[in-house]
């Protein structure tokens, strides 16, 4: 009897928060969707023709900024080397010569290049339109508990672009720009290969840096629980160091450089994962005590 009381009463609550939302069939909601894409597409656009106008500043002292030794990374990992007495720890110190084969191969690159920064700085915007499309099929209570989100999320991103920057794409570079099968055979890198490594490194790298927002609304939804994460850790450190070794040059020292932040990102999402489970439960003992009185 006291299990249909609750179900009553959760009904209810829902059937309150329909009516005070204005209803929509799914056409409107489509034609919601397709507003905040619009939205979407207008602010990566704008931001991206800003990122074009400054060619030289985004090429010359952001996307090529990695592979100069004068870069903050490679300045520490040189000095570094010195007081350990490790010679090779100083990298990045031999450029390589950046070519284009492409008849129209400069101009596509500085348009694709425009794009993706207008879609990494847009990205906070981004997330909070489409957050503002999923909010309103929320309990008041969820979307309290939720409001951060959007916060968050950002930061994780950007924090995890600014990693792939720093730490993943000098070390990458280093390895793939000064591997020699032979000293016959000289390094020419195609623009267009560097700049899809380069791509690929921050997006990956603002990606998997959202593991504990993945957690938390997993947990939100039900689908994992602290003991869960808790069972099959050992398991998701080998997917952690895959991940790294994906996105990473094929060395121990980078891949460990990555996993180390990911695997404290997993342990943050197991702690999310508690509040969420003890917030459930807390409004569970809520709701029974209304129910009961």
């Amino acid at each position: 009897m006291t299990e249909e009381k609750i179900t009553t009463k959760k009904k209810l609550k829902q059937v309150q928060t329909e009516k005070s939302d204005v209803a929509m069939s799914f056409l409107e909601h489509l034609e919601q969707l397709r507003w905040h894409l619009v939205r979407i597409f207008i602010a990566v656009f704008v931001l991206g023709i800003v990122a074009f106008i400054f060619k030289e500043f985004i090429f010359d002292e952001i996307l090529l900024g990695p592979r100069e030794d004068d870069f903050v990374t490679n300045v520490f990992f040189c000095k570094m080397g010195k007081i350990l007495g490790i010679d090779s720890m100083c990298i990045n110190t031999g450029m390589f010569e950046l070519i284009n084969i492409n008849m129209a191969g400069q101009f596509s690159t500085h348009i694709k290049v425009s794009l993706v920064a207008g879609f990494v700085v847009a990205f906070p915007y981004i997330f909070w339109e489409f957050w503002t499309f999923i909010s309103p099929a929320l309990y008041n209570t969820e979307r309290k508990h939720t409001t951060n989100a959007v916060f968050w999320s950002s930061f994780l991103f950007i924090f995890g672009v600014a990693f792939g920057y720093f730490v993943i794409a000098p070390l990458t570079i280093q390895f793939f720009g000064g591997y020699l099968v032979s000293d016959v055979v000289g390094n020419q890198i195609n623009l267009v290969s560097y700049v899809s490594m380069m791509s690929s490194v921050l997006i990956s790298g603002g990606v998997v840096f959202e593991l504990p927002i993945l957690i938390y609304f997993l947990s939100k939804a039900g689908i994992v629980t602290p003991d869960f994460l808790k069972k099959y850790r050992k398991h998701s450190i080998i997917i952690i160091l895959t991940i790294s070794a994906i996105i990473t040059p094929p060395d121990i020292f980078s891949q460990i450089l990555v996993g180390l932040p990911l695997m404290f990102l997993y342990e943050v999402g197991i702690f999310l994962s508690k509040r969420v489970v003890k917030q459930k439960k807390i409004e569970a003992d809520k709701l029974l005590t209304e129910v009961k009185s």
